[in-house]
């Protein structure tokens, strides 16, 4: 199994990170670590080096972030990644997120950046890692739009079983957080998404299927039973293809 995407550089992970990743390393066979601001991709890359060959990261900057910063702290981490691009898996995360704002200069900030973040990953020819909350359809739209751009992925998906569909038939990648484990949203367009085309995540810190503990990467085990589970396949079955699945976009 790989959770394809975590924050195990996040001040959360500060008291207990090397037991997390302790725990991650007797359940996985890799985690990768995604940066979502200049301190993050920094964080990101001390946590590759440490623990290279089982620490992956991609190098990002998060929309909720994109909307509010200035183009000096952008510039800086577009520079940052290009300095950094042979320890990066993808390009990410990046994207839209429209749940916590209407108006729109910042959607328009947003869409910007987003746009940044993809010409880069074109550039590197690199995966692209694609958040997207409340803005599924239109970060799809962008991306599309993109001819060239082969290798995306929209990690923890939560929108509609449409779209889903369409970025599955565009040959990107949809990959399933541990939200799963108790979002009956999430969990109806489980079964009309082919294997060959998901990925597993816990987005830790965030999103824990058990009350009161943190997420944590091994978890993403929860996430391959529950797929297991909808679509009638051994958890071994599920853990193999989607990991597969990792191997071969991030090129592990």
């Amino acid at each position: 199994m790989i959770d394809a995407h975590c924050h195990v550089d996040f001040k959360e992970f500060n008291k207990t990170r090397e037991k997390v990743i302790r725990r991650a390393q007797k359940k996985l066979t890799a985690i990768i670590n995604s940066g979502a601001s200049l301190g993050g991709n920094r964080r990101t890359l001390k946590l590759v080096e440490e623990y290279a060959g089982f620490i992956y990261g991609t190098l990002g900057f998060h929309p909720v972030n994109a909307s509010k910063a200035d183009s000096t702290i952008i510039n800086e981490v577009l520079k940052e990644i290009n300095i950094n691009i042979d320890s990066t898996v993808a390009i990410g995360e990046t994207g839209l997120d429209f749940h916590h704002i209407s108006d729109k200069k910042s959607k328009q900030r947003q869409i910007k950046v987003f746009k940044s973040f993809i010409e880069l990953a074109l550039e590197h020819e690199m995966p692209l890692v694609v958040h997207a909350r409340d803005a599924e359809s239109k970060a799809f739209e962008i991306v599309k739009s993109y001819h060239s751009l082969e290798d995306v992925v929209f990690h923890c998906y939560g929108g509609n079983a449409e779209t889903a569909k369409l970025i599955i038939e565009e040959g990107y990648y949809i990959s399933l957080a541990t939200v799963i484990c108790f979002s009956k949203h999430h969990q109806s367009f489980i079964e009309l998404l082919e294997l060959s085309n998901l990925l597993t995540e816990t987005d830790s810190p965030y999103l824990s299927p058990f009350k009161g503990e943190k997420n944590e990467p091994a978890f993403v085990e929860e996430v391959v039973k529950k797929i297991a589970d909808v679509k009638s396949l051994s958890p071994r079955e599920v853990g193999k293809i989607t990991q597969k699945n990792a191997i071969k976009v991030f090129d592990l």
